[in-house]
């Protein structure tokens, strides 16, 4: 019986290695070729691995959770005496921890098929990508004086958020308490060796401190930049049993990372203001025959697009994005509107491309067919890529306010939030207003207080007169 070792495929466009989000088949299990096998998670999406070959599986090398390297043995399938239940017949035993191939010997075993984009994610994950502007403005990194291929030091300031690594590399880091993205790489693609790994342990710091000892205690988790690792007690045998744990992993995970990232980076502020839209509701109602005759959904969502992409050629500031790597603040003159969606998969920002050209009308299209994909799987990965400026709403549920996360390395988020029927004075006479409360944060490194002040009441300006929208418009 032949026994067929199935590596992680090169699933192009860079990515070098892979999460484990979910396994679609167990040992022992009969599989036919291009049964969807185990889904995967990169930067740039999630897919869908199909299995190389008709056979049974044998043995599942990679657990739910791990980050795979390209080329490594994730699944064995045995290749005959698959066809039929009953007993499975076994190979012979694999090593223990057979070592990982490396990653640029990984044949493309199979063709992944694009199910939903991991990223851009959060209150808002628009693209994700391994280096975004932004994220080193005020701490530029000095250029490298150590040679290429020389050891590296714990002096060298060195820090990337997503280091490449072997698993055994990863567990020999967290034997010795290291923190890998403090470790400069010397192997192919900057990927960070054992070797890599003892010499950090065995430089000096930069103060002359003594080095890190490895100690004896069981490895923790890589904690975020500037905090210490985060350990939850050990349950008693009570606690234990009212516990479950499940992997964080998957497009949780990469939400959590994209906070995160914007968290440490921006310093968010945020402008809230109240906002009549009666005139706006009573636009709609006379608009909505028309855009049903046309097939089409019309919400409040496009108009407030257009009101944004307005508001926007006014201030052209905060459609503008930090690029770390020359310290330039980069003004787009294209309006790309990310639209927030909760999905059973994580919040996603699908986006409505070139906002500025498209009618209400089209927009209103576009939204809701983003939002059947992105809530069926079955979004394309361009679809959640280059927003310049992103919407998030929670309808219904909006509540009285709330403090929106900005969508990095964009400088700012507008939330919006239910319309309520509230006391307002008119003309000198209090009347029943339809009022709904907007929510924008800003990076204060880029926008100032009365710049986003002066924002907010622009798109105040047209949601309250939408006429406006219709007098101004390209």
């Amino acid at each position: 019986m032949a026994l067929f070792e199935f590596k992680l495929p090169d699933i192009g466009e860079g990515v070098m290695e892979g999460e484990i989000v979910s396994w679609l088949v167990e040992a022992g299990q009969d599989v036919r070729e291009d049964d969807p096998m185990v889904e995967v998670m990169t930067d740039k999406a999630t897919v869908t691995i199909g299995a190389p070959k008709t056979g049974r599986i044998e043995e599942v090398r990679a657990a739910v959770g791990a980050v795979v390297p390209v080329g490594s043995v994730i699944v064995t399938l045995a290749l005959n005496g698959a066809t039929s239940a009953g007993t499975v017949k076994h190979a012979a035993p694999p090593p223990a921890d057979p070592p990982p191939a490396p990653a640029e010997a990984a044949p493309a075993q199979a063709a992944p098929t694009v199910k939903v984009d991991g990223g851009p994610a959060a209150t808002a994950v628009g693209d994700i990508k391994e280096t975004l502007p932004g994220t080193g403005f005020f701490q530029k990194p000095e250029p490298s004086t150590r040679p290429l291929g020389s050891a590296p030091t714990a002096a060298s300031g060195h820090f990337d958020p997503k280091p490449l690594a072997t698993p055994a590399t990863r567990k020999l880091a967290r034997d010795l308490e290291v923190d890998l993205r403090q470790v400069p790489g010397t192997g192919p693609h900057g990927r960070v060796t054992k070797d890599d790994v003892s010499s950090f342990v065995s430089a000096p710091t930069s103060a002359g401190a003594p080095a890190p000892v490895a100690a004896a205690k069981a490895p923790a988790p890589a904690a975020p930049a500037g905090r210490a690792p985060i350990a939850i007690e050990a349950p008693t045998p009570e606690q234990g049993a009212l516990e479950d744990r499940k992997p964080f992993v998957g497009v949780r995970r990469k939400i959590a990372e994209r906070m995160q990232l914007v968290t440490n980076t921006a310093a968010h502020f945020t402008f809230v203001e109240e906002c009549d839209v009666g005139n706006l509701k009573w636009l709609r109602k006379r608009l909505q025959p028309a855009a049903e005759a046309a097939g089409v959904k019309l919400t409040f969502l496009p108009f407030i697009v257009k009101a944004v992409v307005a508001a926007l050629k006014r201030a052209p500031v905060l459609n503008s994005a930090l690029d770390e790597s020359s310290n330039e603040l980069v003004y787009r003159r294209y309006y790309n509107i990310g639209i927030a969606a909760s999905t059973d998969n994580g919040l996603m920002v699908p986006v409505v491309k070139n906002a500025d050209r498209k009618s209400i009308l089209e927009i209103a299209a576009e939204i809701e067919r983003l939002g059947v994909a992105a809530k069926q799987g079955t979004i394309a990965s361009e679809d959640l890529r280059g927003s310049t400026f992103t919407i998030t709403s929670l309808g219904k549920d909006g509540g009285l306010f709330a403090t929106p996360i900005l969508n990095h390395p964009e400088v700012g988020i507008l939330g919006v939030h239910q319309i309520k029927q509230k006391p307002v004075v008119k003309d000198g006479e209090i009347v029943i207003g339809d009022v709904m409360l907007l929510s924008l944060s800003f990076d204060h490194r880029i926008v100032d207080g009365h710049v986003g002040a002066a924002f907010a009441y622009d798109i105040i300006g047209y949601l309250e007169d939408p006429d406006r929208l219709f007098l101004e418009m390209a």
